[in-house]
């Protein structure tokens, strides 16, 4: 049973993020055989002053 879990930036529509899933679960049954009553998608939206590259929020290096 795979989770794919997507960490994200905030403000994408929920539809464009159901698109995502649904691709990423026919893909899934595609290239792997799973089934997609197997598969769960996770979205974790995060903030960009929460999310740390090279030491420094993101949200500073725009």
């Amino acid at each position: 049973m795979p989770i794919v879990r997507i960490e994200l930036f905030p403000g994408r529509p929920t539809e464009v993020k159901h698109e995502l899933a649904r691709e990423i679960t026919a893909t899934l049954e595609r290239v792997a055989g799973i089934k997609p009553s197997a598969t769960t998608v996770v979205f974790i939206e995060v903030e960009p002053t929460d999310w740390i590259v090279g030491g420094e929020p993101f949200a500073r290096q725009r």
